[in-house]
């Protein structure tokens, strides 16, 4: 521990510098920068949301010439990059060589994008490739490589868990919510609550591992009642935080307006066991409603954070303004709001201001939606917050896009930081440890539970051992 501290305060002192030895060099290219870009490059990040599927079922396998696989249109199709922007399908069996000819020509109009950007850090560190001048022998050079790679676990191990340097991962397993199970030693389960506000009807569910009735079904719970419901609904989060699950999730943001009114179980229980066809709209978001507000309740009891998607979703209706309201009458509850309610930064700042007992924010995403509205972020949220209450995560389904996200979020929080200690705004020893808090302590401060799975620092970690990129 001396020698920690011994070696972070000669690592502080060495940023002590005039603000003018700078003023004319872009913010990357000054030592501040960089010294303080190597310190966070060394923290084992906590990284708080991602989607990395079971190895086996990753979306991004295709049918080549060479067989079934993963290829750099997987890449990019199952990225952000296709949001906003045109990426010429991959015809099943097809080879490399006939969808390049294509689709070398669709990222004309998007390299300025983030979503195109947050990519490219992964092409070049991991595969030393600069995408925005590849050529076309570069490009199969570069497609065999990902094809091989992901014959094998192991390459995603090394990615996460050494390139990028993350220790644990938050994973929202939205393809199979209620299966509550993990994949990879560094994950760590999340409790999607997304579709248990539609329980008052079995219709409303395709997916099994989605359903609620299914659940109940499994456990011998009736379903007969709201009151059955509410027990089945306790049950999963019983079984949900045994499984080892830490926090809970929602991407309602998507679907519905975030504006969840009280209405009170009387309202309710009659909605419950009609389908969506006997019911009005007003019905259905009443019933949605309130079962919003029992999950917050649930969320406090059980002690598992609420991690709320905000913003850049059903935009009309996305504000995280309209969790006002809720997050005031739920005082135990610990709200975590997401990708920094993009594009209603200052509004999500100004939220935690108010209810900064139990509100944390996250900026998981926001440097990929847009890097500058990330950073002006940053700069904004630490003049308004105390530092120990913003998190990170990549929030992404395959290894490279996971890199260039961390990488992304690690540039941006630099620059931040430099930029506020050269103007004389923040000590280099005060911005190295607010670093350090955003990509990893204040996760472990929120989740305690984590830090009996610390891995880093020990000889291996219980998985795949690494292979050559």
């Amino acid at each position: 521990m001396a020698t920690t501290k011994l070696l972070l305060s000669a690592l502080a002192a060495t940023l002590v510098a005039p603000a003018l030895l700078g003023q004319n060099l872009a913010t990357r290219e000054t030592s501040t920068y960089k010294r303080i870009k190597a310190h966070l490059d060394a923290i084992p990040a906590i990284d708080t949301h991602d989607h990395l599927w079971p190895f086996d079922i990753l979306p991004g396998y295709v049918e080549t010439d060479r067989g079934r696989g993963m290829n750099l249109f997987s890449l990019w199709r199952n990225s952000y990059y296709t949001g906003y922007n045109p990426l010429t399908a991959w015809k099943p069996g097809g080879s490399f060589d006939d969808w390049w000819a294509k689709a070398k020509g669709d990222f004309t109009n998007a390299r300025a994008t983030s979503f195109y950007r947050y990519q490219l850090p992964a092409f070049q560190d991991l595969y030393g490739i600069d995408f925005d001048t590849i050529t076309d022998q570069q490009a199969r050079n570069l497609n065999e490589r990902i094809f091989n790679n992901y014959r094998d676990q192991r390459w995603l191990h090394q990615v996460v868990t050494e390139r990028a340097n993350i220790e644990l991962m938050f994973n929202d397993p939205y393809w199979a919510r209620f299966k509550f199970t993990t994949a990879y030693p560094f994950e760590v389960l999340v409790f999607n609550v997304t579709t248990l506000t539609r329980g008052f009807h079995p219709s409303e569910f395709s997916n099994p591992w989605d359903s609620p009735y299914k659940f109940a079904q499994d456990e011998r719970l009736e379903m007969k009642s709201l009151d059955d419901y509410l027990v089945v609904l306790d049950r999963m989060f019983q079984k949900a935080k045994k499984a080892g699950a830490v926090c809970l999730k929602t991407t309602l943001a998507y679907e519905r307006t975030l504006l969840f009114e009280n209405v009170a179980k009387e309202i309710a229980a009659p909605l419950f066991g009609r389908p969506r066809n006997k019911l009005s709209p007003a019905e259905v978001k009443a019933f949605e409603d309130f079962i919003f507000g029992r999950l917050a309740e649930l969320s406090a009891q059980h002690e598992l954070p609420f991690q709320i998607h905000t913003g850049h979703g059903r935009v009309q209706g996305s504000n995280p303004m309209l969790l006002v309201d809720l997050i005031q009458a739920n005082r135990k509850t610990k709200f975590i709001l997401f990708h920094g309610g993009f594009p209603w930064i200052g509004e999500t700042g100004i939220i935690l201001l108010r209810h900064s007992s139990h509100v944390w924010l996250d900026s998981v995403w926001l440097p990929a939606l847009s890097y500058t509205t990330a950073k002006r972020a940053y700069h904004e949220w630490l003049e308004m917050m105390p530092s120990d209450r913003i998190m990170w995560g990549a929030d992404c389904n395959h290894a490279e896009g996971i890199y260039g996200a961390t990488e992304f979020t690690r540039r941006c929080l630099a620059e931040v930081l430099s930029e506020k200690v050269d103007r004389g705004d923040l000590s280099a020893d005060h911005a190295l440890h607010i670093g350090r808090q955003i990509l990893r302590e204040n996760a472990l401060q929120l989740f305690p539970q984590l830090k009996e799975r610390l891995w880093k620092g020990k000889k291996t970690l219980e998985g795949p051992e690494s292979i050559k990129p």
